[in-house]
């Protein structure tokens, strides 16, 4: 199996620990009758913390797509090579560290991950643009 789609498989859980580690934090604020419930309920706005994780969530959210065209479209064309192989690595490992930076509230490092995991994409979706 090609190591890009590998590297996928493990974004898709650092998709739902961003899902779960969100909502377990949203969870301890406004309990857990509103997580059970409709959720329809007008809501004070959400403590730093649950703000900042749910805000790194919707930012993995936006590029996840990305992604998962670049690394199932070297496979699918065939064009992986050692750089998407690299590039997916660093995508992931990026976007990894990122989770808590942002929870923490980290800003410029934070950012300088978000910009390594765009790289990282770069790396990926490069031979798909080559002719």
């Amino acid at each position: 199996m090609p190591v890009e789609l590998t590297i996928l498989a493990w974004g898709m859980i650092l998709l739902l620990v961003h899902i779960f580690a969100a909502a377990h934090v949203k969870t301890k604020q406004y309990g857990t009758k509103w997580n059970m419930g409709a959720r329809d309920e007008n809501l004070p706005p959400m403590n730093p913390l649950a703000g900042r994780l749910s805000r790194a969530q919707a930012n993995y959210v936006e590029t996840l797509p990305i992604a998962i065209v670049a690394l199932i479209g070297v496979v699918i064309t065939t064009r992986t090579s050692e750089w998407t192989a690299l590039g997916g690595w660093i995508w992931l490992a990026a976007r990894i560290v990122y989770l808590p930076l942002y929870g923490f509230g980290v800003p410029a490092v934070r950012t300088l991950f978000f910009l390594a995991s765009l790289v990282g994409l770069l790396m990926v979706l490069w031979p798909l643009l080559s002719f």
